[in-house]
């Protein structure tokens, strides 16, 4: 009976690490392996040639709701949405730290 149950337990967390996602990746985690920078409209992009979904969802999100934000910004400044995109675009990239990435104009990307 105590080998069923030891077996039982070893059945039971194997499904568990199995069945439980992956840790999310957060933005700071993934601007610090360098897989995503700031790029000069504003928004996030991503740098690494194959990203994974998860990734590429991430980066979706942050930018849906930079666009929000930047919707009611821009409103608030009586300017248009694109002139306010590049402004915030700009200050982002002034802040980003040393060893992360940023997008250039011409658009490449370059380690701060």
């Amino acid at each position: 009976m105590k080998q069923f149950r030891t077996l039982f337990s070893m059945i039971a967390l194997a499904l568990s690490i199995i069945a439980t996602p992956a840790w999310a990746l957060s933005k700071d985690d993934a601007k610090a392996q360098g897989l995503i920078g700031e790029r000069t409209n504003g928004y996030l992009g991503i740098v690494t040639s194959k990203p994974t979904g998860d990734l590429k969802s991430l980066v979706a999100n942050i930018n849906k709701k930079r666009r929000a934000a930047y919707d009611k910004g821009s409103k608030k400044a009586g300017v248009e949405r694109t002139v306010f995109e590049l402004r915030m675009g700009q200050r982002l990239q002034e802040r980003t730290p040393a060893g992360q990435f940023i997008q250039l104009q011409n658009g490449k990307w370059r380690k701060k």
